[in-house]
């Protein structure tokens, strides 16, 4: 296996992470003492905010009057793809009983969570399309009270098209508080009355160090960090679309990395020469933000096969995973590691992050290997039942007094003896009785 890396990145996912940890911590524990109180006096002073927390119908109204007509129905372009998404994720899900021997009887059933929290950062951006994905999803799921919060402007409050886009998505309540007291606000049902049982959505290093501290006591959708691109090409790719995506994604942050994996080193050299001027494209401060980001975390890899260019890609377990080679069913079928997607020219990562229908809320950090992104089934519980016959009982009770006393668990025993003496008096059983 020949792998030549022609551009290294000079940073990593861990580089500079400094300990937010105890910041966040003490936050949320000053929050669960103070509640609502102690959560707005940090909305005052991180955000300027004193204004109320929940939105009323009528400023509902009021912020969605101010979006433009155009923006709208965007929105709504956006919103139908991704609920027709998870409207066919639920349909793949499915509730089942099946009889596991004579008389035993075991199923399944999907149940929605009661109440979720929908973090959307409006910050340096106004991440309305993070407001469809996550309300969206979890109203499909089927999930009772949805609750969605947005950080604030001190003219304005939330984004008026983030208000749109969540009550659009069906939200229940949209709370004007963002950060780490946001987050808090949901967790511990302040305003609302309806603690969390599951955390959503995308943030930054405080939001996601937040949910991290919290999971456990509620659910999260996943562990995230700065955005990723991955892009696999062939020497048949336009290194000005490669390029194009590339720097595309490399305007989240300072910290977002940007691949390239190909087998071709002319089009590495090609793709590298070419970043300076897409980059240069954007405007202030997104190209500052990508030129950091493309020489701190940017890195081109060569490879010999297309098999080496997936045990790469694979390594790495990008967020998004763009594939602009030849035989794409090939990619589909090989490539396993990824938060989602995207197979040939024609779609790109941002159609994924704003309106084709997929989630954008995914895993980064190389947590791919072990989970996908956003769905359905994140709001779902699937449980379990089982019912039984008295004859059923002859063999499992049996089964089941053997194993626990091997253990040492002699109560779990003599649950199976009990039963067995009831159902079968004057029988005789092998109970591992010594």
């Amino acid at each position: 296996m020949t792998i030549e890396i022609v551009k290294k990145a000079t940073k990593t996912a861990a580089t500079g992470e400094d300990d937010t940890a105890k910041i966040v911590r003490d936050m949320l524990q000053e929050i669960e003492e103070g509640g609502e109180a102690r959560a707005r006096e940090y909305a005052k002073k991180l955000d300027g905010w004193d204004k109320e927390i929940v939105l009323t119908r009528a400023e509902i109204d009021a912020a969605i009057a101010q979006v433009p007509e155009q923006a709208k129905q965007d929105i709504q372009f956006s919103h139908q793809r991704v609920k027709a998404f998870a409207e066919a994720q639920l349909a793949s899900m499915s509730e089942f009983e099946t009889e596991l021997s004579p008389g035993l009887f075991a199923g399944q059933r999907l149940i929605p969570v009661n109440t979720a929290g929908c973090y959307v950062p409006g910050g340096r951006y106004a991440h309305i399309a993070s407001a469809i994905m996550s309300v969206t999803t979890a109203r499909v799921a089927g999930v009772k009270h949805v609750i969605a919060c947005s950080p604030t402007h001190p003219d304005r409050g939330v984004h008026p098209a983030i208000v749109y886009a969540a009550d659009l998505a069906g939200a229940d309540t949209i709370l004007s508080m963002g950060g780490v007291q946001g987050i808090a606000a949901m967790a511990f049902g302040l305003f609302t009355g309806h603690p969390a049982d599951i955390l959503v959505g995308p943030g930054n290093r405080f939001v996601a160090e937040a949910k991290r501290i919290l999971y456990g006591r509620v659910g999260i959708d996943l562990f995230a960090g700065p955005t990723e691109i991955l892009v696999i090409s062939d020497e048949t790719a336009d290194p000005e679309i490669v390029a194009c995506d590339l720097a595309g994604q490399a305007e989240h942050g300072l910290d977002s990395p940007a691949w390239l994996v190909t087998t071709s080193r002319k089009h590495a050299e090609e793709v590298i020469e070419l970043m300076p001027k897409y980059i240069e494209r954007l405007a202030e401060p997104n190209r500052s933000t990508a030129a950091s980001a493309w020489r701190d975390y940017g890195e081109v890899v060569v490879v010999d096969s297309r098999e080496e260019a997936v045990a790469v890609s694979d390594k790495y377990a990008p967020e998004h995973l763009e594939v602009q080679c030849e035989d794409l069913d090939w990619w589909l079928k090989h490539l396993t590691n990824y938060g989602s997607l995207f197979l040939g020219e024609e779609t790109t990562v941002a159609y994924g992050d704003k309106c084709s229908g997929t989630n954008h809320i995914l895993p980064t950090k190389g947590a791919a290997r072990y989970t996908g992104g956003l769905s359905v089934s994140k709001f779902i519980k699937v449980l379990t039942w089982q019912r039984m016959t008295p004859e059923s009982n002859r063999d499992v009770g049996a089964v089941t007094a053997r194993i626990s006393r091997s253990e040492g668990m002699e109560g779990h025993a003599r649950s199976g003896d009990d039963r067995l003496y009831k159902y079968f008096p004057g029988e005789e059983f092998d109970l591992g009785i010594e």
